[in-house]
């Protein structure tokens, strides 16, 4: 649980400067330059990503079940995960579902770790999920009264809405139907 818990420390400290210290964020990234800010805060956050996943496979070994979801659950997660992969390309390829949305990344990580935690009672599942839910609740909040950072975007094409929806169902289906049990280690059909 230490690793786990460090990772997520990490990770999250990395992803939450826009939100608790953005002027210090924009005068380390004046003082070091785009490259060199976006070079050290990748690193620090695939570090802290790599420690919560190495300490989440430890944890998992022998969790604390914290509750037990009924089988009817499963269902509805299921339901829940259908739109995560067409909002996070949707945040790529601008349109009216990344309008509608305003966030979709945001979006998507609210639905992703909402149906998790439905299914997953383990301590080490509500700590992971948990700490994405709190952390994109808290970021969305924060972004009514600051700007969004810039990314980098697909140009704008009437098909766009079109590509995220028909892509993203589809690695929806491959994660169903292969992918969760390749990467996870969980099969869930």
């Amino acid at each position: 649980m230490l690793l786990l818990t460090a990772g997520l420390l990490v990770f999250f400290a990395a992803h939450s400067l826009g939100v608790v210290a953005p002027m210090w964020r924009d005068r380390m990234v004046l003082h070091l330059g785009q490259p060199a800010w976006k070079t050290a805060y990748s690193l620090i956050s695939a570090g802290g990503f790599a420690l919560m996943l190495i300490g989440f496979a430890h944890a998992r070994r022998a969790p604390a079940v914290l509750y037990v979801s009924p089988a009817w659950l499963h269902y509805l997660t299921f339901a829940l995960m259908l739109p995560v992969f067409p909002l996070l390309l949707a945040a790529y390829l601008p349109g009216r579902i990344q309008s509608a949305a305003k966030h979709p990344v945001l979006a998507a990580v609210k639905f992703w770790a909402s149906a998790h935690l439905l299914s997953n009672g383990t301590l080490p599942d509500v700590l992971l999920f948990g700490s994405f839910l709190l952390w994109a609740v808290i970021d969305r909040i924060s972004l009514k009264s600051r700007a969004a950072p810039a990314r980098r975007r697909a140009p704008p094409s009437r098909f766009n809405d079109l590509v995220a929806v028909f892509a993203g169902l589809t690695l929806y289906l491959l994660t169903v139907l292969r992918l969760h049990a390749w990467i996870i280690g969980k099969a869930l059909l």
